[in-house]
């Protein structure tokens, strides 16, 4: 039990050496100023916490992320700060529901290639957005690049974006106080660096942050739906995406609809004390499961050692140089990007690239949430078109005088075209439909069956329906398929098809 706890406990903080840094960052990346560093620790924080604690996804640690970040960043942008805030309660109250209703099944769904285009265009944005840095301080941000680099080639003990932070600020202190003594020699270094007017976070608070309702009328709520819809679907995203990592590495299974629920309660909190929006962090997950964390206590800890490091080290704080916070999220967009998801480019099929350059753009030059939109109904349409000509097959054969489909696949939408097309041209008197090999059945195909068979009746042709559906769950039969057929067009096998044929035959009748 000791050596459990022991292990949970450094695991935690070890963890929130790494989210230290990337809370600041985010959180001045939210606000565009200094003002932002403590929302995101504060989401760190409180996230963090409520995520691990109702959440079901074991080792998995909550805080700001890209995706994240450049959402709330627009909602501060056109709707200020305070909007920003109610929005953030919104959207988990969003994530609750999606939980409650099991929504977390289907969001597992999203195609990769969409995945990698909104990641793409988001680690684009955070590198643009930093650009005012780099040409206010543009040494600052080169030696914070540096030192990350350095770190991350040479040094495993320290995670880069601390010491990219501590050195950094280091530098810059010692610049300040060194550059002026050498000013009127070297002058040009003066425009290059700024060294006399770096920008500081500041003052962070110690104390905790303040709770406040959401307070805002009916018209305001309904104008904030599709901003908070935006933090609750793409933090949704976001959070199942790095469980499934954390599965495969663990070889666990989370549950996904709990982790909703769970990310809901985080961000809802989050909202109501001020603070930025969270989700399931990908890198912060993993140090933690690397440094020995397996259950939700870790998590847990990392918030309350950020907590810790605000009330007692927030002075310390207060001398990082934005212009350090900038080249940290200069590498955490240069990071994040998926280097691997250019392969499809030339190695994959143009239809995949496409769906992933298409979301990139979108994301970039107009919205995460219109990107992904775009993205999986791209995805959907070639999915379906995919289908109808390769997952879906139909074949014939002919046995006593009669002409036989055989049905492979899924009957549905998209391969109703191609049925309705190969079996009203045929001019066989009569046809059968064999559906033993279907797998899946939507309205369209049962409306198909229908038709076809008042369409060939029209002209002096039988169709015959073989097989049951047992496997589909009763579809057709709960859709009043074989009732349509009746107990003369519909047949268990093809066996009792032809007995049935040769009968009538020999009799001298016409099948009914």
């Amino acid at each position: 039990m000791f050596q459990t706890l022991k292990r949970e406990l450094l695991a935690g903080i070890t963890v929130s050496v790494v989210a230290l840094p990337l809370a600041l960052a985010f959180g001045m990346q939210a606000t565009g100023n200094s003002d932002g560093a403590i929302i995101g620790l504060y989401g760190a924080i409180i996230t963090g916490f409520f995520a691990a604690l109702f959440g079901g996804t074991k080792s998995q640690v909550t805080g700001p992320t890209g995706p994240i970040t450049i959402i709330f960043t627009g909602i501060v942008a056109t709707q200020g700060l305070e909007y920003a805030f109610i929005a953030a309660f919104m959207g988990g109250l969003f994530q609750i529901v999606f939980g409650l209703l099991k929504a977390g099944n289907y969001l597992k769904f999203i195609p990769l290639q969409v995945v990698s285009g909104f990641m793409n265009g988001i680690a684009i944005i955070i590198i643009i957005g930093q650009l005012q840095y780099v040409t206010g301080s543009f040494l600052v941000v080169i030696l914070t690049i540096l030192f990350m680099l350095v770190a991350m080639r040479w040094i495993k003990a320290i995670p880069p974006s601390l010491m990219a932070l501590i050195l950094g600020t280091v530098a810059v202190v010692l610049l300040e106080k060194v550059l002026p003594a050498i000013h009127f020699t070297l002058p040009f270094l003066h425009d290059v660096i700024f060294f006399d007017s770096v920008e500081r976070i500041g003052e962070i608070p110690k104390g905790l942050p303040q709770f406040h309702f959401p307070a805002a009328d009916l018209s305001t709520m309904i104008q904030l739906i599709p901003a908070a819809l935006s933090i609750a679907i793409l933090g949704s995203i976001d959070s199942l995406l790095t469980s499934v990592v954390m599965d495969n590495m663990t070889g666990t299974k989370h549950k996904s609809n709990k982790e909703l629920i769970g990310q809901g309660i985080g961000n809802t909190l989050a909202g109501m004390f001020g603070a930025m929006p969270g989700a399931g962090a990908t890198v912060r997950s993993v140090v933690n499961l690397r440094s020995g964390g397996q259950t939700a206590m870790s998590a847990m800890v990392h918030s309350v050692t950020l907590l810790l490091f605000m009330l007692v080290f927030g002075q310390l704080a207060a001398e990082i140089p934005l212009a350090v916070l900038a080249g940290i999220l200069i590498m955490t967009g240069i990071t994040m990007f998926d280097y691997d998801s250019l392969k499809i480019l030339k190695d994959e099929p143009k239809t995949d690239a496409a769906i992933m350059l298409v979301t990139m753009i979108l994301t970039v030059a107009i919205d995460l949430m219109v990107a992904v939109g775009v993205g999986i109904v791209m995805s959907a349409l070639i999915f379906m078109k995919r289908m109808s000509e390769e997952g879906f097959k139909i074949n014939h054969i002919s046995e006593s005088g009669l002409k036989i489909y055989n049905l492979e696949g899924p009957l549905y939408f998209g391969a109703t075209e191609l049925i309705a097309k190969t079996i009203s041209s045929d001019n066989s008197p009569d046809i059968a439909i064999a559906i033993e090999k279907v797998t899946i059945v939507d309205a369209s195909g049962a409306l198909l069956l229908l038709q076809l068979k008042d369409q060939l009746k029209e002209r002096g042709q039988s169709l015959y329906l073989v097989g049951n559906d047992l496997d589909l769950g009763g579809i057709l039969r709960k859709m009043n398929v074989f009732h349509e057929f009746g107990t003369t067009g519909h047949f268990e096998t093809l066996e009792e098809l032809i007995t049935y044929l040769k009968f009538h035959q020999k009799l001298g009748t016409e099948p009914e």
